[in-house]
Order: structure tokens, then C-alpha cells, then sequence
């Protein structure tokens, strides 16, 4: 039974199921026949895949591989993260399509898709974390090749950072309150939650300027939230940036103008 499985961070009946099909599962041992090779598998572009709280996102993989005979058809990619996490496409329900790139390379395409919104069923957040990504790719001579992690990719929790720099305007010498928050989606309930004990810089652009200084450094609090003062000195635009964790990708507030007078 060949069923085409487009939704990752699902619950573990969608693994059961997974495993039924036998050859896909995600324990079995890499193998092949001949001098076929895989060499190349880009996901994403070669950039984590990040997922928020409602929209689906979708994940294109780059298959390339060759034999002397050519290549036939990728059977299946398959995405296989921190247990019950999975995806998967199938070449006979047409999800993946091969293009030659000479008589014996091909490159083999098709899009995997992350949704958090899965109707039957979802993990939580132990899907951010390293994927494998597996495949099986066929030659014309019927030499095969099976990679249970041909390549490894991310999966992060979507970051959102805000800002605002009070009060507005001021007067030179003044004091300065930049406030903001960083919160990041949450795969437990599907909503934002403060992202805690995370360093964020605090940086200025003069206003005429197209570059950022940064500040100083603090940490969130708790709930997520950032608190910090400066002089007043010029005009310009305050924000905070995050340079990311495994699980989180570097975000940056959009910049808040202040008018000194």
C-alpha cells in the first residue's frame, strides 16, 4: 500500500502506518545494488525549515543521483525527525518528478509539508530538532541505491521580536526605555510564547544611516519580555536583534524611529 503522506509533526498512528509500508520505515538499513549513486540532496534550499503556529510550509528536496544505465525515478523521500515526527512523498502519486541532467544523472524533485495544524494528530515541540532525510532512487538497469539519512536538515520554531523606544519625542539627555518582547510558536498548544533567559541585542541606526550599532546585551525575562534605557543622544531607530538557537531562527524587530530634540 502506497499512501502519499504529505503532513509532518504528526502523532504516532501516522508512524504505525509509516512502518506498515516496510521498505520506507525509517529503521531500515541503508542498501543498494551496482554503481548507483546519490550525489547530491539539497532540502529547503540548504536552510532550516521553519514553521509557525497555523500555515503550513513547504520544504522543496533536490534529489541528484547517477548510474551508467541512468536513472529511472526517486521511489520516495522521506523526512524522519525526533520520533513520531515523519513526512514523506511518493514518485508513483506523481509528488516527484526526475529531470536529466546528462545520460547518466538525474535530479529528482518533489516537496515535503510541515503543518501544524495536522488533523490527525500533533507532536510537540521536540519536532524542532535535526531531520533525516531518506530516499530510495532506482537506475534503468534496475540497480537501486537507499539512504535512510542521505542528508540531515532543521526543523525551527518560528521567532517573532518586537520593540518600542519611549517616549517620543524627547528631549537630548534624556533617558530612553526600549521596551520589547521575544517569543517564539509553540507546537504544545499552537500559540506564541515568550522565548526566556535569551541574549538580544539592543541596536541603533542614525537616523540618514543604513547600518546598525549594537548597544549593549540583555537577556528576556521569564515571560520573554525586554526592558532597557539609553541617553538620548540623535535621531534614529532602536531595535533589538536575536541571533537564533538551534531550535529558533535570528530574528530582528523593526526598527522604531525616536526624534530628539
Amino acid at each position: 500500500m502506497r499512501t502519499a503522506m504529505r503532513t509532518a509533526l504528526l502523532g504516532t498512528s501516522v508512524v504505525l502506518v509509516a512502518t506498515a509500508i516496510g521498505a520506507t520505515a525509517a529503521q531500515a538499513e541503508d542498501g543498494g545494488s551496482g554503481n548507483i549513486t546519490i550525489d547530491k540532496v539539497v532540502v529547503n534550499g540548504g536552510k532550516p525549515v521553519v514553521v509557525g503556529t497555523t500555515k503550513a510550509v513547504s520544504a522543496k528536496v533536490a534529489v541528484t543521483a547517477s548510474d551508467d544505465s541512468g536513472i529511472a525515478e526517486t521511489t520516495y523521500i522521506s523526512a524522519f525527525g525526533p520520533t513520531p515526527n515523519f513526512a514523506q512523498i511518493w514518485y508513483d502519486d506523481g509528488e516527484i518528478t526526475c529531470v536529466k541532467a546528462s545520460a547518466t544523472t538525474s535530479t529528482c524533485t518533489g516537496t515535503l509539508t510541515f503543518d501544524p495544524e495536522a488533523s490527525t494528530g500533533f507532536v510537540d515541540n521536540s519536532a524542532a530538532a535535526t531531520w533525516d532525510l531518506g530516499t530510495l532512487v532506482s537506475a534503468n538497469d534496475s540497480d537501486y541505491i537507499h539512504r535512510d539519512a542521505a542528508t540531515t536538515f532543521k526543523v525551527q520554531r518560528y521567532s517573532k521580536l518586537t520593540v518600542n523606544a519611549a517616549p517620543e519625542p524627547v528631549k537630548k539627555g534624556k533617558t530612553i526605555t526600549v521596551t520589547g518582547k521575544l517569543s517564539r510558536a509553540s507546537w504544545d498548544d499552537n500559540k506564541y510564547h515568550g522565548y526566556t533567559n535569551q541574549s538580544v541585542k539592543l541596536q541603533f541606526r542614525k537616523k540618514g544611516s543604513s547600518t546598525y550599532t549594537t548597544l549593549k546585551t540583555i537577556k528576556s525575562n521569564s515571560a520573554g519580555n525586554l526592558k532597557t534605557t539609553v541617553t538620548a543622544s540623535t535621531d534614529g531607530y532602536f531595535r533589538y536583534s536575536f541571533a537564533g538557537t538551534s531550535t529558533t531562527p535570528a530574528v530582528n524587530a523593526a526598527g522604531d524611529l525616536v526624534d530628539v530634540q
